[in-house]
């Protein structure tokens, strides 16, 4: 196997296969990135088991055959050289030279039938949709994912296709995150499936913002999203993800609205003083004002009051500080507003005007 490309044509798609790759494996074969090169071109393809990462590139007079790199290794060294170098890559049995100029670099190999695939997946559903479009809905919602919870399903993010609708939702139990975009997708009945942390951050990773469409393919085990160039391919989260319905406040009767960048720095500054245990923070609600106001163990103390448009009694309820500026960062649009029922109840927060993103964050007591 032989084939020679220039750095700046590899170096990109070994930086995105890489990212899958884990530093502390437990199969060697799975800190090496799969090299198959064809008459179609040159394929780069990492897995951690979990997700799968294929990159296809093109290729001048390539010498067919397959290998496996180490990545991280081969990424450095391609990393290394100077722009505009050339690389000439050959592989004899167990052993790959690259050689660049006067610079020349011998890795071993391991076999690529040793190189684990992810099983082919019969789709049970396939759309094409913005990639700029999926791309906004996990940024809007991922934050509010849990991380090494034990109720595994919530450490991911319920993908809901269902109504010509496309839905993100997010909960780690203590808030919840809930995007929806318009999309002209046919389906008999409502497709849920769970997309774990680690494939989450990778497809946000690999999105643009663009209007270049993605296809995507939902399988009972996978979920595909291909374009022309890469092929990226998750397990999916087996697992009954909580009603979210029920989360979402649906009538609270008292609504503040204040300037969302306003308030987002009058949170910031205040919770420089929280408990960095608790992140605790207390908003006191008056009739045109809001008073953000937190304390810590070491008896240090800080207030803002911002003006907001809000009629109704007071009112002084708690809240993670963290939870509520994820939201108010998430919120697009000059305006924000918080809808609340009492002192007990969630939070609802959302753009004005914009009921298609939707945070809930849980009181805490004070």
């Amino acid at each position: 196997m032989k084939f020679i490309i220039q750095r700046e044509a590899i170096l990109k798609p070994l930086q995105i296969v890489s990212g899958v790759v884990e530093r502390r494996q437990t199969l060697p074969i799975l800190s090496n990135v799969l090299i198959d090169v064809s008459p179609e071109g040159l394929a780069l393809t990492a897995t951690d088991l979990e997700v799968e990462m294929r990159v296809n590139t093109p290729l001048d007079m390539p010498q067919g055959g397959k290998t496996t790199l180490p990545a991280r290794k081969f990424m450095d060294i391609c990393r290394a050289l100077p722009e505009g170098a050339v690389l000439e890559v050959t592989v004899d049995k167990d052993r790959a030279v690259i050689k660049s100029a006067k610079s020349r670099f011998v890795l071993a190999t391991l076999p690529p039938a040793e190189f684990p695939n992810i099983e082919e997946m019969r789709p049970v559903l396939e759309f094409s949709i913005a990639q700029g479009l999926l791309k906004r809905l996990i940024e809007r919602t991922q934050f509010a994912m849990a991380n090494q919870d034990v109720r595994y399903y919530l450490n991911g993010l319920l993908l809901e296709v269902g109504g010509e609708e496309l839905r993100a939702i997010a909960t780690d139990g203590h808030r919840l995150a809930y995007c929806s975009t318009q999309n002209s997708i046919k389906t008999e009945e409502n497709q849920n499936i769970i997309i774990p942390r680690k494939g989450v951050n990778e497809l946000q990773r690999l999105l643009s913002d663009t209007d270049q469409l993605v296809q995507v393919q939902i399988g009972t085990n996978h979920i595909r999203v291909m374009t022309e160039e890469l092929k990226f391919t998750s397990k999916l989260i087996d697992g009954h993800f909580p009603d979210y319905q029920r989360v979402i406040p649906q009538n609270p009767d008292k609504l503040i609205i204040s300037d969302r960048e306003t308030l987002r720095q009058a949170v910031q500054r205040t919770s420089i003083l929280t408990n960095e245990k608790y992140r605790s923070i207390r908003l006191q609600l008056e009739p045109q004002s809001l008073k953000v106001l937190a304390h810590n163990p070491e008896q240090e103390e800080a207030e803002e009051e911002i003006a907001v448009d809000y009629t109704g009694p007071g009112l002084e309820i708690g809240f993670n500080s963290t939870y509520i500026l994820d939201a108010l960062a998430a919120v697009t649009g000059d305006d924000v507003e918080l809808r609340l029922s009492d002192s007990n109840s969630c939070c609802l927060i959302q753009g004005v005007g914009d009921t298609r993103c939707k945070y809930v964050v849980m009181p805490m007591r004070l």
